[in-house]
């Protein structure tokens, strides 16, 4: 972390520059609003569901009555909902804006790049200071030298709010001033991790099909797992000069074993359409003459328009 303690003191308690206001008690919303209190952050709390904010209250937390009345009590506001739906719901009204006119808005709400944007052009309209954020790690690490922090939106804005920020723990990184850079970045690591978690579902009733429990296959799976990550390095300088090496595995060798695994999956009834899918793409980037490359050259192929 890099900055708590010029805003807050020995003893942890804020002085008047340290408030923050959290809008949107879900477990995460909680989490971040729990963090700011350990710090020693004034912090105020507003939900649309009551009653979510006792736990919190009981820790030193102020209740406002309103959105508006929440945004008006701190120089900082942070915000982590369901989707920009919600976001949008609470903010776009004008006593919220009214509110929010000259302080800084930090969305943590996880949604696309475009609604990111969207939201910042609105923040700039009211003459709200507006930064996006994505929460890249569980609810547990927040406060924690575990959280995974990611924000984008004028430099400016983040180095001054940075030291207020930074009592949600862990690393925190400026992707840039295009404000949905962060929630690009989100959006390419949760693709990972949900078609990964795909993969080892199928994979479990593909095991279990087969006699074997899920305690059983699972030192296996954490070792296919330990091979990605040296993968994902080698490969992304091969990805960004456009070479796509496939020296020691071949897109046509990778076809083949998907092939196998659809094959093995329907013999047991099991529905293969993600890795057919998946054979799908390889199929067509080796009928693109591409059969010799690498597996990640289907992700140039996959963006050609």
């Amino acid at each position: 972390m890099s900055g708590i303690d010029s805003g807050i003191g020995v003893a942890g308690k804020a002085d008047s520059r340290t408030a923050v206001t959290v809008i949107g008690l879900g477990p995460m919303g909680r989490a971040l609003a729990g963090a700011f209190l350990d710090a020693g952050v004034r912090t105020t709390v507003w939900n649309r569901t009551p009653g979510r904010d006792l736990s919190l209250l009981e820790r030193g937390a102020l209740r406002a009555d309103s959105a508006a009345e929440a945004a008006a009590a701190s120089p900082l506001t942070v915000v982590c909902v369901v989707n920009y739906d919600a976001s949008d719901a609470v903010l776009r009204n004008d006593a919220v804006a009214a509110a929010l006119k000259g302080r800084t808005l930090v969305n943590l709400t996880a949604d696309t790049p475009a609604r990111s944007r969207d939201t910042g052009a609105w923040a700039e309209a009211h003459g709200i200071r507006y930064l996006d954020g994505a929460i890249m790690t569980p609810t547990t690490t927040i406060g924690t030298p575990h959280a995974v922090l990611l924000h984008s939106g004028p430099e400016a804005v983040y180095r001054e709010n940075a030291p207020v920020l930074d009592a949600l723990g862990g690393t925190h990184t400026f992707l840039g001033e295009d404000i949905g850079r962060a929630a690009a970045y989100d959006i390419a690591l949760l693709d990972i991790f949900w078609t990964a978690m795909a993969g080892y579902a199928h994979a479990l009733a593909v095991a279990k099909a087969e006699g074997i429990t899920a305690g059983e296959l699972a030192p296996f799976a954490q070792g296919i797992g330990a091979i990605l990550p040296p993968i994902f390095a080698e490969t992304a300088e091969s990805v960004d000069a456009g070479t796509f090496t496939g020296e020691d595995n071949p897109l046509t060798s990778a076809a083949s074993s998907m092939a196998h695994i659809v094959h093995a999956s329907e013999e047991h009834g099991i529905d293969a359409a993600v890795m057919r899918a998946a054979e799908g793409w390889a199929r067509r980037t080796i009928g693109l003459g591409h059969g010799e490359d690498g597996f990640t050259r289907i992700a140039e192929v996959l963006g050609r328009r």
